[in-house]
C-alpha cells in the first residue's frame, strides 16, 4: 500500500468521510472522485489552451511613440495604413501640451493643437472629415523651453464612415497656430478596448477567482496566475495588451519586499525562542483563562498596527499566536482570524497604519483641504474605537460556546497530524536530482511513514497517552526560555532600526519606503548573525504567499484598464448626483462607506482606494454639490480598511496570515474566514456609518 493510501485510510478511520476536522483542511484526506478530477482537469486545459491562444497570437501595445514636426499655420499629415474597426479611435499625445483641463475651465493659452482623422480618394481629389476637430491647448512659446512635454490621452469619434474601398485612404492630420515650428510624439489605437465588453470579461474572470479560492478547486497561488494570465489574454483579445515593461511596473515591488523581508526577520526571531517566551507571558498575565487571553492578543494587535503597517504586526504575531494556542490546546486558526481582523479595524485609526490610508492623506487635494496626521487620527480615533468594541461583542457571541474554540480530538493525536504535515512538506522540498537529496528525501519519507504507522495504531486502539503541556506557569517557563539571546540582541537591534525608520518614512528627508527599510534590515541582521546557511533561511520564506499577491497586482490593474473599477467609482457618482441637495452629503458619507466597504472585500483596496479618492476629490470641487472633503475622507477611509476584513483575500494582512499559519500546519479555508469575518464586517461598517451620521448632525458638516 502507498503512502498516500495509508493516509487517506488513517483519514477515513478517525473522520469517516469528512475531508475537514473542526474546520481545518485534512491534508490526509482521501483522493477526488475520478469524475471531479477528469472535469476540473479538463476545464483547466481548456481554460490555459484560450489564453495561451490568445497570447500567441496577439501582439503586445506599440511601445513606441512615432515623431512628428508640425510646421506654423500649416497641416501635417499621416497615411495610415488599417482602418478604424469601432467609432473610436484612441490617441496619445505628448509634447508642449497643457494639462487636461475641465470643459467649464477657460483656455488660458490662446494656442492649440488641432488633431482630426479624414478619408480621401486615393488620387486626393476628393476628402471627409472622419471626426471632429479636436482642439488641444498648448503652451505659448515663451515656456516651450521651461516646462516638461506633457502626456494626454484622447478619443476621436468617428461619424459618417462607411467601409473603405480600394480608393480610399485614411490620413491623421495635425495643425498648430504657434508662431514657431513644434515638435510631439504620437501614438494612436484604431480598435480601443470597448468599456461594455471589458466590464463583463472582467467580472467573469473575477468570479472564476473567487470560485476556485471559495470552493478550494485549486491552490490559491495558481488560481490567482491563471486569472491575472487570463486578464492579459483577454487584454490582448481587445487589442489592449500591454507590454512587459508596463506589466512589471503593476507589480507593487514594495509591498513585495516588505513581505519578503519581514519573513526572513521573522524566521530569523523565531530560533530565537522569544515566539514561545512571549507565549508564556501572555499566558501569565491571563492567568491562562481563555477570552482574557484571546482579548490580550486582539487588542495588542490593534493599538500596534495603528502605528506599524499592519502587515508587519500580522506577521510578528501570528507564530506568537501559533504558539500560545499550541500550550492551551485551542485551534489557533479562529483566534488569527479575530486577531487579523483587529489589525485591519486598528491599522485604519493612522495615516500609515493601512495602505490605504497612505494612498488617501498622501493625495495632494486632501492634503490641501487640510488632512494632517493629527487631523486624521482625532476624526478616525471614535469610529475605530467604535468598531473595535462592536467586533469584542460579537466575537464573544461568535464563540459563546468555547468548545468552537477547541480540537474534538485528543492533542497527542494533533501533534502526530501535524508533524506528518511537517516532515512530509521537508520531503517535498528536496528534489532527486543527486544522490544525497535523494537519500535525504528518502529518509524523510520514512520518518513518515512510521509516524503514520503510529498514528494508526493509535486511532485503531481508540487509546492514545496524551502528553499534556505542564499545566503550572514554572514549567512552561522552564519549557519555553530564550534559546540564543545573543541572537536575541541583534535582533532587537535589527528590530529597533525598523520601527525607527517606520516612523520616520514620511519625513521629507528620509528617502526609503517600507519595503527598502525592512530589506535594510535584514541584510543587517545577516550581517550581525554571521550566518552561513542563507539557503535554510531563505527556505522558510512563503513564497506562495509573495506570487500570489504579484498575480492580484497584476489581475487589479487588467481589470481596471477594462473598466471594471471605474465603473464601481461612476455609478457612485451617479447615484450621489441624482439626491437632492439637503440629503446629499448624508447619502454620499454613505455611499462611499458602503461600495469601497463591500468592493475591498472581493477587489483590492489599493486600486479601489486610488480610483475611489479621485472620485472624492472630484465631488469635492463641484460647486453645485457643496461637498466637504473630509468627511468623505473618512468614509473612504473607514470603508476600504474595514471592508477587507470580509474574505480571506480582502486585505494583504489576511493572505500573509494565512500564508505562515499553513507554514506551520493550521490552513485557512476561504469559508472558514468568511463566516467570522463577514459578520464583523458588516457591524464594523454599520457602527462607523452611525457615527459619521451623528457627527455630520451634531457638527453640522457643510
Amino acid at each position: 500500500m502507498s503512502l498516500t493510501s495509508q493516509i487517506s485510510t488513517l483519514s477515513n478511520r478517525y473522520s469517516g468521510s469528512k475531508e475537514k476536522y473542526n474546520g481545518i483542511e485534512n491534508p490526509y484526506a482521501s483522493q477526488s472522485k475520478p469524475i471531479y478530477r477528469y472535469v476540473k482537469l479538463g476545464f483547466l486545459v481548456i481554460y490555459w489552451s484560450i489564453f495561451t491562444l490568445l497570447l500567441m497570437t496577439k501582439s503586445e501595445k506599440p511601445g513606441m511613440m512615432n515623431h512628428l514636426s508640425i510646421p506654423s499655420h500649416e497641416v501635417s499629415n499621416v497615411e495610415i495604413a488599417d482602418e478604424p474597426i469601432s467609432n473610436k479611435v484612441k490617441m496619445n499625445l505628448e509634447g508642449p501640451l497643457l494639462p487636461t483641463l475641465k470643459t467649464d475651465d477657460a483656455n488660458p493659452s490662446s494656442y492649440h493643437l488641432v488633431v482630426w482623422l479624414e478619408l480621401i480618394t486615393s488620387d486626393y481629389n476628393k476628402s471627409q472629415n472622419l471626426t471632429e476637430r479636436l482642439m488641444i491647448p498648448i503652451l505659448p512659446p515663451d515656456l516651450l523651453e521651461i516646462f516638461p512635454h506633457q502626456n494626454v490621452q484622447k478619443t476621436l469619434h468617428v461619424s459618417n464612415y462607411v467601409n473603405r474601398s480600394v480608393n480610399y485612404l485614411v490620413r491623421l492630420n495635425f495643425e498648430s497656430n504657434l508662431p514657431i515650428e513644434i515638435k510631439i510624439s504620437y501614438a494612436y489605437d484604431l480598435s480601443p478596448a470597448s468599456p461594455e465588453a471589458g466590464l463583463i470579461y472582467g467580472t467573469v474572470i473575477l468570479l472564476g477567482l473567487y470560485i476556485s479560492i471559495i470552493f478550494e478547486i485549486i491552490n490559491r497561488a495558481l488560481a490567482a496566475m491563471l486569472a491575472s494570465t487570463m486578464s492579459l489574454a483577454v487584454l490582448a483579445f481587445l487589442n489592449e495588451r500591454p507590454t512587459t515593461t508596463e506589466l512589471m511596473s503593476w507589480i507593487d515591488i514594495d509591498t513585495l519586499l516588505l513581505l519578503f523581508s519581514m519573513m526572513i526577520l521573522v524566521a530569523i526571531l523565531g530560533e530565537t525562542g522569544l515566539f514561545d517566551f512571549l507565549s508564556v507571558f501572555a499566558y501569565k498575565i491571563t492567568n491562562g483563562k481563555i477570552w482574557p487571553l484571546i482579548y490580550t492578543l486582539c487588542f495588542f494587535t490593534a493599538v500596534l498596527s495603528a502605528f506599524l503597517d499592519n502587515t508587519t504586526m500580522v506577521l510578528l504575531m501570528t507564530p506568537v499566536t501559533i504558539r500560545l494556542c499550541e500550550v492551551m490546546e485551542l485551534n489557533p486558526v479562529p483566534i488569527l482570524t479575530a486577531m487579523v481582523i483587529f489589525s485591519n479595524i486598528g491599522g485604519a485609526l493612522t495615516p500609515v497604519g493601512d495602505p490605504p490610508n497612505v494612498i488617501i492623506t498622501t493625495n495632494s487635494k486632501v492634503i490641501k483641504a487640510g488632512m494632517d496626521f493629527n487631523y486624521f487620527v482625532l476624526h478616525m480615533s471614535i469610529g475605530v474605537v467604535m468598531a473595535l468594541l462592536v467586533a469584542s461583542v460579537q466575537l464573544k457571541y461568535i464563540f459563546r460556546d468555547t468548545k468552537l474554540l477547541k480540537y474534538p480530538e485528543p492533542q497527542e493525536i494533533q501533534e502526530l497530524k501535524h508533524e506528518i504535515a511537517i516532515w512530509q512538506r521537508a520531503a517535498a522540498s528536496l528534489s532527486s536530482y543527486s544522490r544525497e537529496e535523494k537519500l535525504v528525501r528518502d529518509i524523510l519519507l520514512k520518518k513518515v511513514k512510521s509516524l503514520s504507522t503510529l498514528l494508526n495504531n493509535k486511532l485503531a486502539n481508540g487509546s492514545s497517552n496524551l502528553l499534556k503541556y505542564k499545566s503550572t506557569l514554572e514549567e512552561l517557563q522552564e519549557k519555553y526560555p530564550i534559546r540564543d539571546k545573543l541572537l536575541l540582541l541583534k535582533s532587537s537591534i535589527t528590530l529597533i532600526f525598523v520601527i525607527t525608520l517606520f516612523f520616520l518614512h514620511n519625513l521629507p528627508n528620509v528617502n526609503l519606503s517600507l519595503g527598502w527599510t525592512t530589506l535594510l534590515g535584514v541584510f543587517l541582521i545577516l550581517i550581525l548573525a554571521d550566518t552561513k546557511d542563507l539557503d535554510g533561511i531563505l527556505a522558510r520564506v512563503e513564497w506562495s504567499t509573495l506570487i500570489f499577491f504579484a498575480a492580484l497586482f497584476i489581475l487589479m490593474e487588467a481589470l481596471s484598464c477594462m473598466g471594471l473599477i471605474a465603473w464601481i467609482g461612476k455609478q457612485t457618482e451617479g447615484v450621489i448626483l441624482s439626491v437632492n441637495e439637503d440629503f446629499r452629503l448624508a447619502v454620499a458619507i454613505i455611499l462611499i462607506l458602503w461600495v469601497s466597504g463591500i468592493a475591498s472585500a472581493f477587489v483590492d483596496n489599493v486600486p479601489l482606494t486610488t480610483m475611489m479618492v479621485r472620485i472624492i476629490t472630484n465631488l469635492s470641487e463641484n460647486d453645485q454639490l457643496g461637498l466637504p472633503l473630509q468627511p468623505l475622507v473618512w468614509a473612504l477611509s473607514y470603508g476600504a480598511c474595514m471592508g477587507g476584513n470580509a474574505t480571506l483575500i480582502g486585505a494583504t494582512a489576511n493572505v500573509v496570515c494565512a500564508g505562515v499559519s499553513e507554514q506551520h500546519g493550521y490552513p485557512f479555508t476561504y469559508m472558514q474566514f468568511f463566516k467570522m469575518g463577514f459578520p464583523i464586517t458588516i457591524g464594523s461598517l454599520v457602527t462607523t456609518t452611525i457615527y459619521l451620521l451623528i457627527a455630520h448632525i451634531v457638527f453640522q458638516w457643510h
